[in-house]
């Protein structure tokens, strides 16, 4: 039997440090997974035709509202994002959502700015309505629509 592992005084036993583990490797893979099928659903449509869920108008308009000064062509600060009036203002508004949309709380990775793919340096960690809120503004306002473009170039000369 494994004696506990961790800071003096925790109850952590070194079975649950490896279900811990295969936890966060279960989580990784989930967020890799929510990235690439997003992405892929970008190169097979505009995202300007996009609907993410079904209450898209509902989120875009919350959003608009909550967050007036957000310029979806600008990286966001992270900085700001998780300082702690932003976390409070954020927190505001996901929670309206709690009942309204499945997993409005799970961790998922967010391309920082709508210009780049995602990569190490350009994707930060958020939640999945700070991920459908970003998202459902860029898409309306056409900020995705070159992902499409560069996997189907022949469609965009057609335009």
């Amino acid at each position: 039997m494994s004696g506990p592992v961790g800071p003096p005084g925790s109850q952590l036993s070194a079975e649950q440090a490896d279900n811990f583990e295969d936890i966060e490797k279960q989580f990784a893979v989930k967020v890799v997974q929510h990235m690439s099928t997003y992405w892929s659903i970008l190169e097979r449509m505009r995202g300007s035709q996009l609907r993410l869920t079904k209450m898209d108008d509902e989120i875009y308009e919350h959003f608009k509202r909550e967050f007036p000064d957000f310029d979806p062509r600008a990286t966001i600060n992270e900085d700001d994002m998780k300082s702690k009036a932003g976390k409070e203002k954020w927190r505001n508004f996901i929670m309206e959502y709690e009942k309204k949309v499945d997993d409005y709380n799970f961790g998922t990775m967010l391309r920082a700015n709508p210009s780049f793919e995602y990569g190490e340096k350009e994707t930060i960690f958020a939640v999945r309505m700070q991920f459908y809120a970003v998202e459902i503004v860029r898409n309306r306002e056409g900020l995705n629509d070159w992902i499409y473009e560069k996997a189907h170039p022949e469609e965009a000369k057609k335009q």
